[in-house]
């Protein structure tokens, strides 16, 4: 569940941020700061500033009808589709795909992540070659609107944050309709049913098929 045995921090421009972090989670509250510092070191030759804090690559393609707020950086050869809300606080590597009606708000997105279709992505790490499925979403905020802790196999990890989304590891694969609940860490190369409502830990190389039934891949 450690930052290091979720994310290839290679696959990041992030990866300053997340090192110094012991649990991914760590970095959430100070994304919105590391984006203005980061992105005023930014090549121009490869990034344009197209409003205040607002970084895109001049490779990435952005639909006219998306919205892009501040502080945002978007990598290189990125394709944000038509009406894709990016609400502000939002990293995104590159060749990755931010969909039609997807919105993003306070999260990193690794390379080559796949958000295509009418996604949420709040408070949240997605990982190296993840894809979330049309329609899955990730829950930041716990309907009580308590404090997010993690449930694990040995008792609860207690994050101290009310909005917590999800870290999903690299090359993980939520399957459609999917909601991922507030404090859901899924680690490395899993994947996860459509139609599933996911919490807590689960494990690098699992199956989800519900919450009573995860098995290890072969």
């Amino acid at each position: 569940m450690k930052t290091n045995e979720l994310f290839s921090l290679e696959h990041t421009l992030a990866a300053e941020l997340l090192a110094k972090c012991e649990y991914p989670w760590e970095a959430l509250g100070s994304i919105k700061e590391y984006i203005i510092s980061l992105g005023k070191t930014l090549d121009s030759s490869i990034y344009e500033e197209i409003s205040e804090n607002v970084w895109v690559a001049k490779s990435a393609t952005v639909a006219p009808t998306a919205f892009i707020g501040a502080p945002c950086i978007i990598g290189e050869n990125t394709e944000v589709r038509h009406c894709a809300f990016i609400r502000g606080s939002a990293l995104i590597g590159n060749g990755c795909v931010v969909g039609n009606s997807t919105e993003v708000k306070n999260a990193i997105i690794f390379d080559n992540v796949q958000i295509p279709h009418y996604n949420y992505v709040g408070d949240s790490i997605l990982g190296y070659k993840s894809h979330l499925g049309a329609g899955a979403v990730t829950s930041n905020v716990k309907s009580d609107k308590t404090l997010v802790s993690i449930k694990t196999a040995d008792g609860k990890i207690e994050t101290g944050l009310k909005k917590f989304g999800a870290m999903v590891g690299d090359y993980t694969e939520v399957g459609c309709n999917s909601v991922l609940c507030p404090g859901t860490v899924t680690g490395r190369n899993c994947t996860v049913y459509p139609l599933s409502r996911v919490r807590g830990f689960i494990p690098e190389n699992s199956i989800f098929k519900s919450q009573e039934n995860i098995v290890t891949k072969r």
